[in-house]
């Protein structure tokens, strides 16, 4: 308990908007997720990626078979997400979660795979936000045991993941 306020407390969140515990959770179960230790996910905070990009970098770097240092390295010189993504050769299709409903702040992403047959998903072009919320949805509703539909109108109605993740796991 100690080290999930701990690293509640790495992170300015008055920025934010989340509370310091729901940050903490948060990391917390993200870390557990990817196995990684909590000391790490403190270092990874401690870069002043968006809390949200942390499950991102983790995937990312489990994806690719390489270091979360690496990844961070990439999006501290500036590289967007899709870039980071196409060094490492993964496309579209890998962020791609099954929705069943409305594709609520993720439509225009989800219009893109809709729009076209799986074996073409690798030529969608992805944004940052569309990357980190593509991850976080496949992530946090693996985490909550939660359907994706729910979990995307839950942070569609609360304006963040951190703050979605903080709802659904009171349940």
């Amino acid at each position: 308990m100690a080290c999930a306020l701990l690293l509640g407390a790495a992170h300015p969140l008055a920025a934010q908007g989340s509370d310091p515990t729901a940050l903490s959770l948060y990391y917390r179960a993200v870390g557990e997720h990817f196995s990684v230790p909590a000391a790490e996910i403190l270092i990874l905070s401690e870069w002043r990626l968006p809390p949200e990009e942390i499950p991102v970098v983790l995937w990312m770097a489990r994806r690719a078979g390489i270091s979360p240092d690496a990844v961070v390295a990439l999006r501290q010189a500036g590289r967007d997400w899709s870039d980071v993504a196409a060094r490492y050769r993964v496309n579209a299709s890998a962020f791609h979660v099954v929705l069943d409903g409305n594709g609520g702040s993720l439509a225009h992403a989800y219009e893109s795979y809709r729009g076209r047959p799986a074996g073409e998903w690798s030529s969608i072009q992805l944004d940052d936000g569309e990357i980190v919320g593509l991850v976080n949805l496949g992530v946090l509703a693996d985490i909550l045991r939660a359907s994706p539909a729910a979990l995307l109108q839950t942070r569609d109605r609360t304006g963040s993941w951190v703050d979605a993740f903080r709802t659904l796991s009171r349940r």
